[in-house]
């Protein structure tokens, strides 16, 4: 007999409603915080998107970032920001920081001259330290790229809008299109809140969060529209609660299965990708969370069409072979 491991018994029969003002009204809350976070606090824009030239330095001493920004201060670059990059992979005589200075006036990247610069007064202050990359971006790229970051989430967001509705009905579309905005708002808030840096990566991230969330949703639909043909005269609530019980044991698989490779790159990864994988872990939860919380109170609240016209699908039949 094959081991099948199971987290969640077959069958459930938790009220995913009996908390359904507080869960729905939380969500709104975080929502409106977010937003809020990210209209006063701002985002922490890597290179990709404010301009500018970012140094990544290694050595084998400690780093002192006081003395550090005291012998670049001479050199009359604007914002520079010094950081000391921890990480648990690193060695323990290898030092890492991230240098970023902001774009120079009349230059679209970095002049030879103004990197040999750093180097050198960086230089004479640790003898040991090493330069390992040197990235620019223009100010015109980094707006172009703002703009086109925005019209990619944006896209993408009513690109799954119009296919919801034609799979299924308007007020699925605007169900899932909402667990969407909560996710990559309350996403977003959390690198305003932390001033994590918020480069081109984390857009991919949300992308993908994208991806992954409404894909979650699409099969709690699914089995939604499969159980309001077999249970015709059931309160559509009661229909709601079956359905996210019978897909809440593969929620519960995938997201944790998930979670499992994106927690472990998070503490193993390095920090070149620790801003990316950080996205996609919150947005994991934070998505199976809108699928189960959010997309379905607002269909609740909207309603759907339930034509008792419509066979009912023949016993014994699951998944997607119930769909007519």
């Amino acid at each position: 007999m094959a081991f099948r491991l199971k987290l969640v018994p077959e069958h459930t029969k938790f009220d995913f409603f009996r908390w359904q003002a507080g869960t729905f009204g939380f969500s709104a809350m975080l929502v409106l915080v977010s937003a809020l976070l990210i209209a006063i606090m701002g985002l922490n824009f890597g290179i990709d998107f404010r301009g500018g030239t970012t140094i990544r330095t290694e050595t084998t001493t400690a780093i002192d970032v006081g003395a550090y920004r005291s012998a670049v201060a001479p050199l009359n670059l604007g914002d520079v920001s010094i950081t000391e990059v921890f990480d648990p992979t690193f060695a323990a005589n290898k030092h890492v920081a991230m240098i970023r200075i902001q774009a120079q006036q009349g230059a679209e990247s970095a002049t030879p001259e103004l990197v040999t610069g750093v180097e050198a007064a960086l230089r004479a202050v640790d003898p040991a330290v090493t330069f390992t990359s040197v990235e620019s971006v223009g100010p015109k790229v980094s707006g172009e790229l703002i703009k086109t970051a925005l019209l990619a989430v944006f896209g993408a967001t009513a690109a799954i809008l119009f296919y919801i509705w034609l799979r299924f009905e308007w007020q699925y579309a605007v169900g899932a299109v909402a667990a969407l905005v909560h996710d990559v708002t309350v996403t977003v808030g959390i690198f305003a809140l932390f001033q994590l840096k918020f480069d081109l990566s984390i857009i991919a991230a949300l992308l993908t969060i994208l991806g992954y969330s409404i894909n979650d949703t699409v099969v709690v639909f699914d089995r939604l529209r499969e159980n309001l043909i077999k249970y015709k005269v059931m309160p559509l609530r009661d229909v709601m609660n079956i359905s996210v019980n019978e897909t809440l044991s593969r929620t519960v698989m995938t997201s944790g299965t998930t979670l499992i490779a994106l927690i472990t790159l998070l503490v193993l990864g390095g920090d070149v990708i620790r801003g990316f994988v950080f996205a996609m872990t919150w947005g994991v939860v934070v998505g199976t969370y809108s699928s189960v919380f959010v997309a379905k109170n607002i269909v609740l609240y909207l309603g759907v069409n339930r034509d008792p016209k419509k066979p009912a699908p023949s016993p014994g039949a699951e998944g997607f072979d119930a769909v007519p």
